[in-house]
């Protein structure tokens, strides 16, 4: 039987703080536990953020941690082809439309709507698409496009349940509210998710699930902040015919103010943490580890 693969998967949009660390370790410590594999994937769609600096620095703290990974790393930058052949099977199932309006447009519609009533949220709070370029004509949609005017590429998400019920995910872990074991999976708690954008060819959603496929991950460790997106994960992965890995949610490394930290606080960086002489065991006793 093969050894089990677990991913640490950060952004290079800035330095590493506590939680970072915290995630990490805790993979790692599967890995030593389970005799398995640890891949480093580096998640640099976002070209307007991420920084050749910050994915040097990434290397630097996972290696001062005394953290080991396999090599190559996968960056999402050089995988674009995978993501847009996934876009393709999903498009050809129907299940894809592009929205034409803005934020600011959007932030209209919600603001109409909530006029008779609160208008749902997803599980982070956001509001659910409220527009109704689903219905758009061919036409219309090949018109719009034609001209240039931007666009986000919107998964359907009340066809792909039609498609795909009953779905669950083990959690070794713990949610939110304390689920464990087999969780039943809501995707529909989310609305029409975005998949990708005129401007940027694949989305967190979509390039995750294509990633732990391709790479034959079967074990998540990762942060309770991502437990709900769990069941867009499964929808899109029972969509794809992808396998299923199993997950292990873990709390949050909060900051004082209790609110989960951010890689704009210093007093948390690990390479500030690093230049005042506090030692990567110190690392591990301050984030529960020790």
């Amino acid at each position: 039987m093969p050894p089990p693969v677990f991913r640490f998967a950060p952004s290079p949009n800035g330095l590493l703080h506590l939680g970072h660390a915290y995630s990490a370790l805790l993979n790692f410590d599967r890995v030593r536990e389970t005799g398995g594999r640890l891949l480093l994937r580096i998640e640099d769609i976002d070209a307007t953020r991420c920084r050749p600096e910050f994915e040097a620095a990434i290397y630097e703290d996972l290696a001062w941690l005394g953290i080991a990974w396999e090599t190559p790393v996968r960056r999402q930058s050089e995988r674009l082809a995978d993501y847009r052949a996934a876009l393709e099977k999903l498009s050809a199932l129907g299940l894809v439309y592009p929205a034409f309006e803005s934020r600011a447009e959007i932030a209209k519609l919600v603001a109409a709507r909530e006029a008779d009533g609160p208008w749902p949220r997803d599980p982070d709070g956001a509001p659910l698409y409220p527009g109704e370029a689903n219905s758009l004509p061919a036409s219309e949609r090949s018109r719009l496009i034609a001209s240039g005017a931007p666009y986000a590429l919107r998964l359907d998400m009340a066809a792909a349940c039609r498609q795909v019920s009953g779905l669950t995910w083990n959690e070794l872990g713990e949610g939110p509210d304390g689920e464990r074991g087999l969780v039943a999976a809501r995707p529909e708690a989310w609305g029409d998710v975005i998949l990708a954008r005129k401007e940027t060819p694949t989305s967190y959603h979509l390039s995750v699930v294509v990633d732990d496929a391709l790479q034959d991950v079967t074990e998540i460790v990762r942060g309770q902040d991502l437990f709900h997106a769990t069941s867009v994960h499964r929808l899109l992965q029972a969509l794809l015919g992808l396998t299923e890995p199993i997950y292990r949610h873990h709390g949050l490394i909060r900051g004082t103010d209790g609110r989960k930290l951010s890689k704009s606080d210093r007093s948390t960086g690990l390479r500030e943490l690093r230049a005042a002489g506090i030692s990567p065991a110190a690392i591990r006793t301050t984030v529960g580890l020790g």
